[in-house]
């Protein structure tokens, strides 16, 4: 197995691992970052960075970017790790416009400047769980961290989905083509299809979260006040996938999910996968184990 092929598996030990994250958007950001956190003894949190996002909680890509800023800054305070605020960056005010030119943004340089500290044999991680903007953009200003860092994204469809709007990869789907064309190793985590499957219920919430610690508590009433206020007193469950990328930097002998390797897929403007088996690889998610990642979701964020 060469070094290629070792960076598509799970790592094994402490990594250094960054975060690019649309935190404002949907809940499953904030239990992401708070998962991550929690794993002090495997990641080693080197950056923080904010991703545009524009739908109903945002008036366009930069207001959300900013707002998911501010949302990381809360979310360290709650958790007690205040010391990564100097370390948490505003990204990019828009999406990709071409595949060639970066959006400027203190994220993209920082990513950029950061991932020159490491090798091949010793890459950074890059765990992404919004739009793709900012990585793709480090990469276009300097193409040398192809080979440094290994990309873990949460966006598109499963393949065997109809199409790819996906909420993540269709806002910037120029970004997409970039990481998935660029060879540096990918790992793809597949929303609907796969992913999907990690969701979390009301009484969930209540039982297990609810007034357990400050942190635990926000994510629980943030989830069941938004959830009540589209389910209108129906059941409902929520989707908090994003916690995914993260579980699988420390998927232990495929603890939380299983993956194959794959060819790396190409992302169509008009929304759909196009394949050529002579592409790199990249590791694709095939099955998430929900209970096994739930029980350790749990442990860990109510301590």
């Amino acid at each position: 197995m060469n070094t290629f092929e070792k960076k598509l598996m799970p790592p094994k030990g402490p990594i250094d691992v960054v975060l690019d994250t649309d935190t404002f958007n949907e809940i499953d950001d904030q239990f992401a970052l708070s998962y991550m956190l929690s794993y002090k003894e495997r990641l080693n949190v080197k950056a923080l960075y904010a991703a545009p996002f524009f739908n109903a909680h945002s008036t366009g890509p930069e207001d959300g970017m900013i707002r998911s800023y501010n949302e990381i800054l809360t979310l360290l305070d709650l958790a007690g790790r205040a010391d990564l605020r100097d370390v948490t960056f505003k990204g990019s005010a828009d999406y990709l416009k071409d595949e060639k030119t970066p959006q400027i943004s203190d994220s993209a340089r920082h990513l950029s400047e950061l991932a020159m500290n490491y090798t091949c044999e010793n890459p950074l991680y890059v765990v992404a769980i919004g739009a793709i903007t900012n990585v793709a953009s480090a990469i276009l200003l300097n193409p040398e961290i192809v080979n440094r860092i290994v990309i873990v994204w949460l966006g598109g469809h499963a393949q065997e989905w109809p199409d790819t709007m996906e909420f993540n990869m269709m806002q910037d789907v120029a970004a997409a083509r970039v990481i998935f064309g660029c060879g540096c190793p990918v790992v793809q985590l597949p929303c609907a299809g796969i992913v999907d499957h990690f969701y979390i219920s009301e009484p969930e919430l209540n039982y297990w979260f609810m007034d357990k610690n400050p942190l635990a508590t926000y994510l629980a009433k943030s989830t069941i006040n938004e959830a009540n206020a589209y389910a209108k007193g129906k059941p409902w469950t929520r989707v908090i996938w994003d916690v995914t990328a993260v579980a699988y930097l420390v998927n232990d002998d495929n603890r939380f999910m299983d993956y194959k390797i794959i060819p790396s897929p190409i992302c169509q403007y008009d929304h759909h996968y196009s394949y050529d088996v002579r592409r790199h690889p990249i590791s694709y998610v095939t099955k998430i184990k929900r209970d096994a990642l739930m029980e350790d979701l749990i442990e860990r964020l109510t301590k």
